[in-house]
C-alpha cells in the first residue's frame, strides 16, 4: 500500500505509455518531468500535458507554467482581410492548437512607412499574453523596448526592414522568386517584361524587384525604368499601375506582379481594354494563394508557404515562452514558382 505522502499512478500509465503517446523517447519524458531544460517547447508542452492527464504532478518551473494548455498568444496583423493574412493566421492557429494553446488576433492597422498604431500594443499589454506574433509593417525602438519592459517573447513575420541582431524573425526567399518568375517569362520569349511591386520601402518588394531586375540582366535586357511601378500588395493601386503599363504605345507583353492580389488587378485592367491573358499579356504573381488556381486563366505565381512560416514564428515564441533561445533567429522559407495558364509566348 503506498504511504500517505505518495501520490498513486494510475494502473499502467508508465513512462513508457506517455512517450508511445507522445511520440517521443522515455528519456524525452524524463527530462520533462525533471524540468530539464533541452527538451523543444512544443515537445515540452505535449508531454507536460499528457503526464497532467496520467496523473503525474505537474512541475511548478516557469516553463511548464507558461506553457500550460489554455494559454494564449497574440497574432497582431497589419489588416485582417484578405487571404494573405487569412492564411499566416490558419498556420498559427494550427501551431498552437497543437500545444493547446489559444491564439488571438488582432489589427494594427498601421499603414507601410509609419508605425503601427499604439493600441495593438497597449492591448498586449492590457491582456497579459504570453507572447506576440507581428506581422507589421515595422516595430519602431519605442516599441520594441516596450515589448521588452513588459517581458513579452515576439516574433516577427516579413518584416519591412532585417530586425536587429537578436529579433527573431521568418521571411520567404524574396529573391529568388522574383528571379525565377522573370526567369520563367524570359524563357517563354518576353523581351518586355513589367513589373508592379509593393511599397518600395518594404525588404520583401525591394527583393522581388531585385530579383526581377538579376533575370533581365542575365539574359542580356535591358533595364526599363518605365516598366516599373511600385503599389502596396493590394488591388486598386495594381490597377491603375497595370492601365498605364498596358497603355504604353510599345506595351509590355508580360507583367510580373509582386502579389497575387496585384495579379488579379492586372486582370482586370487587361480585361477593361480588350486585352487576353495569356494570349495578348502574360501574367505571374507571387504568393500562390487560394484563388489562384480558382481564377480563369489559372495563375501562374510563385508559391510562399505563408501558413508554414506563420507556425514557424509560432514555434520560436513557444521556445521563447520556454525559456529557450530558438535556434536561429532568421529563417527564410523557400519560395517555388508554379507555373499555370496565365503565362505563355508573346503575342506574334
Amino acid at each position: 500500500m503506498a504511504g500517505t505522502g505518495d501520490r498513486p499512478r494510475p494502473e499502467g500509465k508508465t513512462l513508457a505509455v506517455i512517450a508511445a503517446e507522445a511520440g517521443v523517447s522515455v528519456s524525452t519524458v524524463s527530462k520533462v518531468l525533471h524540468d530539464r531544460s533541452d527538451v523543444a517547447a512544443r515537445t515540452r508542452a505535449r508531454v507536460q500535458r499528457l503526464l497532467a492527464q496520467h496523473g503525474y504532478p505537474a512541475r511548478n518551473g516557469p516553463a511548464a507554467t507558461a506553457l500550460a494548455p489554455g494559454g494564449l498568444v497574440d497574432f497582431v496583423v497589419n489588416e485582417i482581410d484578405g487571404a494573405w493574412a487569412a492564411e499566416l493566421i490558419r498556420g498559427a492557429e494550427q501551431a498552437l492548437d497543437a500545444v493547446g494553446m489559444g491564439l488571438v488576433v488582432s489589427a494594427a492597422h498601421g499603414g507601410d512607412g509609419g508605425s503601427p498604431a499604439r493600441r495593438w500594443l497597449d492591448s498586449l499589454a492590457a491582456r497579459r499574453t504570453l507572447g506576440a506574433i507581428l506581422v507589421v509593417p515595422e516595430i519602431d525602438q519605442q516599441q520594441h523596448r516596450e515589448l521588452l519592459r513588459l517581458g513579452i517573447p515576439f516574433a516577427l513575420i516579413s518584416p519591412a526592414e532585417e530586425p536587429p541582431p537578436g529579433v527573431p524573425w521568418v521571411g520567404a526567399t524574396n529573391w529568388p522568386g522574383g528571379l525565377a518568375a522573370t526567369r520563367h517569362l524570359v524563357g517563354l520569349g518576353h523581351r518586355r517584361i513589367a513589373v508592379i511591386g509593393g511599397p518600395p520601402q518594404r525588404l520583401a518588394s525591394r527583393a522581388r524587384i531585385d530579383g526581377y531586375r538579376s533575370a533581365l540582366e542575365e539574359a542580356g535586357l535591358p533595364y526599363d525604368p518605365e516598366l516599373v511601378r511600385y503599389g502596396d500588395f493590394t488591388n486598386e493601386p495594381a490597377y491603375r499601375h497595370a492601365l498605364d503599363l498596358l497603355r504604353l504605345p510599345d506595351r509590355p507583353t508580360a507583367v510580373f506582379a509582386g502579389s497575387d492580389q496585384q495579379a488579379l488587378s492586372t486582370y482586370r485592367a487587361a480585361a477593361a481594354l480588350g486585352l487576353r491573358v495569356p494570349d495578348d499579356v502574360s501574367v505571374v504573381g507571387f504568393d500562390d494563394l487560394a484563388f489562384a488556381d480558382w481564377v480563369t486563366p489559372r495563375l501562374t505565381t510563385v508559391r510562399t508557404p505563408l501558413a508554414d512560416m506563420a507556425a514557424l514564428a509560432a514555434g520560436m515564441v513557444l521556445q521563447l515562452i520556454g525559456g529557450e533561445r530558438p535556434a536561429s533567429t532568421r529563417v527564410e522559407v523557400a519560395s517555388e514558382l508554379v507555373v499555370r495558364e496565365s503565362s505563355g509566348p508573346p503575342p506574334p
